[in-house]
């Protein structure tokens, strides 16, 4: 590819947004990162993984009280801590987000990346969304769960995902205000909501590719 772009994806979960991911970046042969980040962050960080994969893509202040044994401390001086570790931890992802997408043409799921990269000059910022019904067998077949074991792990897992990125990025998970394209994968399927995306991709970066 002759132009350094991006796609940042955002997905409810079961929506099959992260496969639709990765068959993009198989297609357009670039680099493909999701929870890859996690690991990248660490390394460059110092940090162990663990701490990252607390705080991925979850609520801010819900999981450092535990971890970071503030159970004693005054109301102020716990939110000023958690407040100050999940920025700090947001920051070095977003660090490596921002590099990453400085040296190649990668495609990021999650992780407020369309926040993050909103300056770069050829970004394509994508949600995705699906019908409960799919949604849950998806679920169902990965997880292996329960039907309402895998409503009630989206609801939650759609929340988490929501107050994470309303918090970070100021904008309102899932609203189409927030990005180029919002696709309903149940409508076409997984293969063509990937050349959906791949057709508005390429006329966006005004490119050609022979689908």
């Amino acid at each position: 590819m002759d132009k350094n772009f991006v796609i940042n994806i955002g997905r409810q979960l079961g929506s099959g947004g992260r496969m639709v991911g990765e068959i993009l970046s198989k297609k357009l042969n670039i680099a493909f990162y999701d929870k890859e980040l996690i690991q990248l962050a660490s390394q460059k960080s110092g940090l162990g993984k663990e701490f990252f994969e607390k705080v991925d893509e979850q609520t801010t202040h819900s999981i450092w009280g535990g971890l970071l044994g503030y159970r004693g401390a005054s109301t102020e001086e716990y939110y000023s801590n958690t407040y100050l570790c999940n920025e700090s931890l947001f920051n070095i992802q977003s660090e490596v987000i921002r590099e990453l997408a400085e040296k190649q043409p990668c495609i990021f799921v999650g992780r407020c990346a369309d926040y993050v990269l909103k300056d770069h000059p050829l970004a394509l910022n994508v949600f995705i969304c699906a019908n409960i019904e799919d949604r849950i067998q998806r679920i169902i077949n990965i997880q292996h769960l329960s039907e309402k074991k895998a409503l009630d792990f989206i609801e939650k897992t759609d929340k988490k995902r929501a107050g994470y990125y309303n918090y970070y990025s100021n904008k309102i998970w899932g609203n189409a205000d927030s990005y180029h394209l919002c696709i309903n994968s149940s409508v076409l399927g997984i293969d063509e909501t990937v050349d959906f995306i791949l057709r508005f991709a390429m006329k966006k970066f005004d490119m050609n590719y022979p689908l």
